[in-house]
């Protein structure tokens, strides 16, 4: 669907520029059919090789790798292949129905006696509507000949004052900002919290009924749709592996808001939520995850957008890296939610055994720890047993172990009975005589990346863009390789790893789109020459999207490229339509490389305006970002509308000024070739 928005304007176009140049046929004084033949021949070529230059801008995308693939080849793919139908259509359809319609009415140009009569009846006004439209357009395309006129005889200045412009547009790009994708305000947020570490899961309940009244508190009450709580961690293995929260333990809980239509920007919530709830419950970790589908995609099931793993060997030194550098990583303006996601401090009980000791009572450490996990965690764990149910021959898993309620203390604890389970030995002790409890601290979750143990630093984005932020860390992060152990690595994953391959990929793509947009135009008009004059709109689509994203305070993103990426096949699609119509002219000699500008500029004036306008109302309505997750597409389509915008005015004013000139030096080398090619036979007669 996205595609097909995309390429709703070049569909209209397609029709508009038949049905213009047939009109344009007619109006000379041809009649119907040869008009029709005329029109759709003379445009034929142009047009298909228009359609090829938008079509092979997307060839790139399917070259593209990961969740950039997935995401933009069945976009691109529709563009495709819309673009193919329209061409087949155009090409048949429209001169069928132009025939169809005309065959009773002919049309009346400008000029016609028959058209300056009065309508009749029901079509009064909409004829006086399109009188009053043609005064204005002609009045128009006269005032832009003009214009045009005087930049061509000053082509040279012009030329290069268009060129700063658009070179000194590129430095703006660094005051844009970057971000993988936009963020979208899907109308509920995700708030995880961590109490400290071994927290009881009752515990944990009370503090979360505690969090939701100041939630209920802070946010409007009409703005609440509902809240849900998921506290703890599943039970199932499967379910805790599609967990995408970062739960470690019984303190962990995730609180789910959903807001209602018409709700304040969920990030001014979140932002207000942060500062509240960390003044109010300080000994507790919050923060806040991505509760839509597309945030949660991009960042590959990871907690937050950017993950800095420091893994190896040495972790208690590696923990001592990963929180000084936590530390850094929250004074970055911008940086939020940042915490160690492998805590040290889950309260533990050490079993010393004396082993000397058990050996002289017949026991092994083996027969300790057994005992121990058969009353704390069942027989399940050491010895699994089963009954059989006579009646219906099914078995159960039978699981034993001591009262939950009677482990309240140490000294239960230390009145474990230790035995070696075999049957007729009486080799029963008490835990206390055998092992020694001590009070000790670990790490409650062990994490691993390919086998390596590894610490991570999650951390979100607030207020500002990913890639300035990212900017901001990479400093930091080259700092703490100096202090890594032997052994140890500090790389940067998530989804700023993504984005900057993305990124990568699609400026290599825009690369080679504009290659193979040339190596098409060589081709096709057989001129080194002219195919560099058509691309040479495509500086004015690049600084226009540029100029377009900056005004609209837009952060550079990947749908933003491919908006880019669009704009460079339709200004290269309209300045093949006026290049062509003028080597058409100046080959047929009736002017020289200024009037064939001159004139083709303004013949293929409404053509151009059509394409632009209908492009641009066409992603009018997407570039407002209304609705939900509307924010998603925005900056695609004001990419497109800034670029398409810049590279109207390229086509119509900068490349015939480029033509002009370049066709003029040539003539005059040329004139100069010729005369020196005649002198000597000239002094021989």
């Amino acid at each position: 669907l996205g595609g097909l928005a995309l390429a709703v304007g070049i569909l209209v176009d397609d029709a508009t520029v038949e049905i213009e140049n047939v009109h344009r046929q007619m109006a000379s004084g041809k009649p119907l059919e040869e008009a029709i033949l005329a029109g759709a021949q003379e445009i034929a070529v142009p047009a298909f090789v228009s359609t090829l230059c938008i079509c092979i801008v997307f060839v790139p995308m399917f070259f593209l790798q990961g969740v950039s693939r997935y995401l933009f080849v069945p976009l691109a793919e529709a563009v495709v292949f819309a673009m193919i139908a329209s061409y087949v259509l155009s090409r048949t359809l429209i001169p069928t129905l132009v025939m169809w319609f005309y065959r009773n009415s002919p049309f009346h140009g400008e000029g016609d006696p028959e058209h300056d009569k009065p309508a009749k009846g029901w079509s009064r006004p909409f004829v006086a509507i399109q009188h009053a439209f043609e005064r204005g357009f002609s009045a128009f395309r006269e005032n832009y000949r003009h214009l045009l006129g005087a930049l061509v005889n000053v082509r040279g200045g012009f030329i290069l004052l268009f060129l700063l412009f658009c070179g000194g547009s590129l430095v703006i790009v660094t005051q844009l900002g970057q971000d993988f994708f936009p963020n979208v305000d899907g109308g509920q947020f995700r708030l995880h919290l961590r109490a400290r570490t071994g927290l009881r899961i009752e515990e944990t309940a009370r503090l979360v009924d505690k969090v939701e009244q100041v939630i209920r508190r802070e946010l409007p009450p009409n703005e609440i749709a509902g809240i849900l709580d998921n506290i703890g961690i599943p039970n199932s293995g499967i379910s805790l592996s599609y967990s995408n929260s970062g739960l470690i333990g019984t303190g962990d809980a995730d609180i789910l808001v959903s807001l209602n239509h018409g709700h304040q920007p969920t990030e001014q919530h979140t932002r207000h939520l942060r500062t509240v709830l960390n003044k109010e419950f300080p000994g507790t970790t919050f923060y806040f995850l991505s509760a839509d589908i597309v945030s949660q995609t991009l960042n590959f099931g990871l907690p937050a957008p950017f993950d800095i793993q420091i893994y190896g060997r040495d972790q208690a030194a590696n923990r001592v890296i990963a929180a000084n550098l936590a530390d850094k990583v929250r004074r970055i303006p911008g940086a939020s939610d940042v915490r160690v996601q492998q805590p040290a401090d889950q309260p533990r009980l050490m079993l010393d055994v004396d082993r000397e000791k058990a050996a002289q009572m017949g026991l092994s450490e083996r027969d300790v720890s057994n005992s121990v996990l058969l009353s704390l965690t069942g027989s399940g764990q050491v010895s699994p047993l089963y009954w059989l149910n006579p009646k219906f021959g099914i078995q159960y898993l039978v699981n034993v172990r001591a009262p939950e309620h009677t482990m309240n203390s140490l000294a239960s604890l230390e009145s474990l009975p230790i035995t070696t389970s075999r049957v007729g030995e009486g080799d029963g002790q008490l835990l206390t005589n055998l092992a020694s409890i001590k009070r000790t601290q670990g790490p409650a979750v062990i994490s691993h990346y390919n086998v390596m143990p590894v610490i991570d630093i999650f951390g979100g984005v607030s207020g500002r863009d990913l890639g300035g932020v990212l900017r901001d860390i990479e400093p930091l992060i080259e700092e703490a390789k100096k202090d890594l152990p032997r052994g140890a690595y500090i790389v940067m994953r998530g989804q700023a790893e993504t984005m900057r391959n993305s990124f990568i990929g699609l400026g290599m793509g825009l690369v080679i789109a504009i290659v193979l947009i040339y190596l098409l135009l060589v081709v096709n008009f057989q001129s080194w020459l002219d195919s560099l004059i058509i691309i040479s709109a495509l500086p004015g689509a690049l600084a226009g999207v540029v100029w377009g994203l900056f005004l609209t305070q837009t952060t550079l993103s990947v749908p933003a490229l491919m908006g880019a990426i669009m704009s460079l096949g339709v200004a290269t699609a309209n300045s093949v339509l006026v290049i062509s119509f003028a080597r058409e002219i100046l080959h047929e000699g009736k002017m020289d490389a200024v009037g064939a500008a001159i004139e083709a500029g303004s013949t293929r004036l409404r053509a151009v305006v059509m394409t632009a306008l209908a492009m641009i109302i066409g992603m009018l309505p997407m570039s407002f970002g209304m609705g939900e997750g509307g924010e998603q597409n925005a900056p695609l389509a004001r990419a497109v509308i800034g670029g398409l915008g810049f590279a109207t005015i390229a086509t119509l004013f900068f490349v015939p000024a480029v033509f002009a000139l370049a066709h003029q030096r040539r003539a005059a080398r040329r004139t100069v070739s010729s005369a020196d090619v005649s002198g000597p036979d000239l002094a021989a007669v």
